[in-house]
């Protein structure tokens, strides 16, 4: 994990483009949610051009979040050892060149192997950023370069799933659902123009790689997800089961690696000192199921809505700009208003707000039928992203709040792994149970209804640790 103690930068004097070289880490930022979030609303144009199993649907998005989410932490700390300026360039690099190969792609299975190789090269670039910050400003100027980032992630999110309808629909030079991962290459050009303004920054006492944790999370991982994408969850084989049943052990083994790794005074890739906590190992599962949730929802309403619903590429992105903005609204109240001074108490809320719109959304599904198009859901959808906006500011501010400063690094980036993972498990679990419920989302939502409610009780389970 990403140290938080960095080499001193000179006086800030000696970066008089500090604020441009900003904009490079902000659109860099920007570009990883837009990729993800393009991609979501582009998956059935894609599969109805490419075609292959309606499964490679969900593989479009999770082969992104998978290899992004378990390659994170190794991805912050090749920035510690090799410089976080260097790092990130290459990372950016790599991500432009798996974007044309995903553009050119002849084949599902082409497209979903580039798609793993871009979540790499991201993993690599976002976990240079906050550092890089930090080595360029100080002071009040510190705060409102972090406070950046917020409003851009929520501009993101709110332009993304009109962005990816609006590039699939226009069909420029009959590039069609190609153009969502070109428009990558624009963007990450300017970021290579401005990163030439950022300054070279290292840790001061240089972390080493934990190859055998990388790969030990990697396959654990994967062998727990794999069966999932694709499966009849009510009727999954008794190979799937022993397949995850594996990879629960592959993940065992990786914690027992870890506790060594940390005895004999090397670097593990996860502090073992977090997993000791209540509170934490509650807010890992409380955000496995939250990112669960939102993820998986958002694949399904899209799948509904071009699948099941047969709406334009163009209406299905533009039917989730209500979550985007309820979700924008809601992180700006509630980091800017809100958390100081309910605390703990808006995570119950955001979740409360959160579960009536899934409420509302099976009701909006029920009452249009099968085939039409829920005109009901687009509130619903607001209301499950301002539930969505409250709750994500005051969960991280309490996950991180008792911790020391030695973990809060391999915390964040713990907690940024499973965010992932659990966008990657929701695009699984829920994906699946539409596409192998008769094409109706009403199941898929009342999935994500329990889900909130595991987030619910972790939510409360951290509570006790942070009062």
């Amino acid at each position: 994990m990403t140290t938080e103690r960095v080499v001193s930068p000179p006086g800030r004097a000696a970066f008089p483009g500090r604020w441009v070289a900003l904009v490079a880490l902000l659109l860099a930022e920007a570009m990883n949610l837009l990729d993800a979030t393009v991609v979501q609303v582009a998956a059935p144009a894609i599969h109805a051009d490419l075609g292959g199993a309606v499964s490679d649907v969900q593989w479009f998005g999770a082969a992104y979040t998978l290899p992004f989410a378990v390659l994170l932490v190794t991805g912050g700390r090749l920035g510690d050892i090799a410089g976080r300026r260097r790092v990130f360039v290459c990372g950016v690099l790599g991500f432009a060149a798996a974007s044309v190969a995903c553009a050119l792609a002849p084949a599902p299975g082409v497209l979903i192997g580039f798609r793993a190789v871009q979540g790499a090269a991201a993993a690599v670039v976002i976990p240079q950023t906050i550092g890089l910050i930090k080595a360029m400003f100080d002071g009040t100027e510190l705060s409102r370069a972090l406070g950046s980032i917020g409003p851009v992630m929520g501009l993101a999110a709110v332009c993304g799933p009109v962005l990816g309808g609006v590039l699939t629909h226009a069909d420029l030079f009959g590039s069609s659902w190609r153009a969502v991962f070109l428009v990558n290459v624009p963007v990450a050009c300017a970021v290579l123009a401005l990163a030439a303004r950022l300054p070279e920054n290292r840790a001061p006492h240089r972390p080493t790689l934990d190859p055998t944790g990388t790969v030990l999370v990697s396959a654990g991982t994967g062998l727990v997800v794999l069966p999932l994408i694709g499966a009849d969850l009510t009727a999954m084989p008794a190979r799937d089961w022993a397949t995850m049943a594996a990879g629960l052990a592959v993940l065992a083994v990786f914690a027992v690696h870890q506790r060594r790794v940390a005895a004999a005074g090397r670097s593990p890739l996860v502090e073992p000192g977090l997993l000791r906590r209540t509170g934490f190992t509650a807010a890992l599962v409380t955000s496995t199921a939250f990112f669960a949730t939102t993820t998986g929802l958002t694949t399904v309403v899209v799948l509904q809505l071009q699948l099941g619903a047969d709406t334009a590429v163009l209406a299905a992105g533009l039917s989730l700009v209500p979550w985007s903005v309820g979700l924008a609204a809601g992180s700006w109240v509630a980091g800017a208003h809100l958390v100081r001074r309910y605390g703990r108490r808006l995570m119950y809320a955001g979740l409360g707000v959160l579960l009536a719109g899934i409420g509302g959304g099976v009701a909006a599904y029920a009452a249009a039928g099968p085939g039409a198009y829920p005109r009901a859901l687009l509130p619903a959808l607001a209301v499950i992203g301002l539930g969505a906006g409250l709750f994500s500011p005051s969960f991280f501010t309490l996950a991180l709040a008792p911790l020391g400063p030695r973990e809060i690094g391999s915390a964040a980036g713990l907690l940024n792994a499973v965010q992932q993972l659990g966008a990657t498990l929701g695009v699984a679990i829920l994906g699946s149970v539409y596409l192998h419920d008769a094409g109706s989302a009403e199941g898929a939502f009342w999935v994500g209804a329990g889900l909130v409610g595991v987030a619910g009780a972790g939510a409360r389970a951290m509570g006790r640790e942070t009062g």
